[in-house]
């Protein structure tokens, strides 16, 4: 049987590549390839811009019911075929299928719906003004930009594909989006259901291929206004040399090396403590949210890794089509032998494995996959490079500390900052270390407790700019202020 192939959305079609090239997209469970996705070139980018050009103003001045409307009934389609998705979601990236079900694959729906519903109720600034002797009003309008890219990560593609390309959407922009070349199938799955919504053709184009021949074409396409990219720290950074000199509005959500911190006061009941758990290794550790480092209180630093040891060696890494698996595949080859590297370091830095540290096989059909078991280590220093470097596997290393001020310096004390959770119940503490962590999210008794209504995004090597809410649709257009006096 031939390997499927799957197609760019390009003017409201679905299109094979230019040149007639192809990249195996494997199925991380087994090791084997399952789909072939277009390796795209510029000049796919380039018919895929300009078909936005072509749509960018009619969709501009498209009523923003109307668009709400079509974004609806692209969300329908997707929730009428979730278990489609979530299969296809757990194939393509190696996730557990179950987490694809009940995490993934709705909040990509509740993506589209909330930024559908977010136009209705958004609204323009205005201000009287009584200056220079005379009277006036202010008011804002916020624009569309035009033409925008979207490029996201393959640790969690629906969810992160969708909330890119709603608010820009949402907010009147003709987008050329790029998901992963590593987990293309349920993008191209999207796109085809968007023409079965009836979206105006060139409104929303999806090329797929690699990062060095698609997303430098879209960010360095002169019409392209504003990019929006979601992946590593590195690549954000060549993302933002090559758009400073064209002044392009940018939005980086980048790694993290985020810290978990547990005061002796904390609320340690089973379920904090299976959260605590969730937070390191949720979805492989392959989530930029994870607590990788876990601060503990020095003084209950024994007893607390006596029981979250436990935990984490219950943990089933198995088939992701099974219900029992709690952990999947990493999502590549050369991803599980990044990880393994890095495992490898800490060990030769003197830590302590306490559970874990090599790839395992699992038995049937995912004999060949690539699997590596949860990895909890201790001993190590917080500057060591395991707890300096992001990693992006199921792998936390555990840290103690004293008192607050060596909490928060430890914490602190990388170059990332994107989200920190805090446990405790004294809620003076709760302010005050909260205030004082340098990271764009802090979850105090929690983690991944989402309201899509906040600022997403984190601070230093973690990113630039805001997502979410607001933040997303002030980011996907352009305010321009009129005064008129009377």
């Amino acid at each position: 049987m031939p390997i499927p192939r799957l197609a760019n959305l390009i003017d409201g079609r679905l299109q094979a590549p230019h040149l007639e090239r192809w990249i195996d997209v494997f199925e991380p469970a087994t090791g084997e390839v399952f789909a072939q996705c277009p390796a795209s070139s510029i000049e796919d980018v380039e018919l895929a811009v300009d078909a936005a050009q072509r749509s960018a103003a009619l969709w501009a001045s498209t009523p923003a019911e109307q668009r709400a409307r079509l974004m609806q009934r692209l969300a329908d389609l997707i929730e009428a075929r979730l278990d489609e998705f979530a299969a296809l979601e757990s194939r393509d990236s190696g996730k557990p299928v179950s987490l694809a079900r009940n995490l993934d694959i709705p909040r990509a729906i509740a993506n589209l719906r909330f930024f559908a519903a977010a136009t209705a109720t958004w609204s323009s600034e205005s201000h009287a003004t009584e200056t220079g002797g005379g009277h006036a009003i202010n008011y804002t309008l916020r624009q569309p930009l035009g033409v925008v890219g979207c490029i996201s990560p393959w640790n969690l593609p629906l969810y992160l594909f969708t909330w890119k390309i709603a608010p820009a959407l949402a907010a009147g922009n003709a987008v050329v989006a790029k998901p992963s070349e590593l987990t293309p199938c349920s993008a191209a799955l999207l796109g085809e259901l968007s023409i079965e919504a009836g979206f105006p053709p060139g409104v929303l184009n999806i090329v797929h291929g690699d990062g060095p021949s698609v997303g430098q074409a879209i960010v360095e396409h002169v019409a392209v206004k504003a990019v929006s990219f979601t992946g590593s720290t590195a690549t954000g950074a060549r993302i933002a040399a090559t758009a400073a000199p064209q002044f392009k509005k940018l939005s980086l959500e980048l790694g993290g090396k985020n810290p978990a911190i547990v005061f002796a006061d904390a609320d340690l009941s089973d379920a904090n403590l299976d959260a605590i758990v969730r937070s390191g290794f949720a979805n492989q550790g392959e989530i930029c949210l994870c607590g990788s480092r876990l601060l503990v209180q020095q003084s209950i630093y024994a007893d607390f890794r006596a029981r979250y040891l436990e935990r984490v060696r219950a943990l089933r890494v198995g088939d992701p089509q099974e219900p029992t698996s709690d952990l999947g595949a990493l999502v590549s080859q050369a991803h599980r032998a990044k990880v393994l590297g890095c495992i490898a370091q800490a060990r030769a830095d003197g830590g302590q494995i306490l559970c874990g540290g090599e790839s395992i096989s699992v038995d049937g059909r995912c004999a060949e996959g690539w699997f590596v078991a949860p990895t909890l280590i201790d001993g190590l220093p917080p500057d060591a490079a395991c707890n300096q470097q992001e990693i992006f596997g199921p792998v936390v290393s555990l840290i103690p500390f004293d008192d607050e001020a060596h909490a928060v310096a430890i914490a602190n004390g990388t170059g990332y900052g994107l989200a920190a959770s805090l446990w405790t119940t004294d809620l003076s503490r709760a302010h005050r270390v909260g205030a004082q962590l340098e990271f764009g999210i802090v979850w105090v008794n929690c983690w991944m407790l989402r309201d899509l209504r906040t600022p997403f995004g984190g601070v230093k090597q973690s990113g630039l700019g805001r997502e979410g809410g607001n933040e997303a649709l002030r980011f996907f257009t352009e305010p321009k202020n009129i005064c008129i006096r009377y």
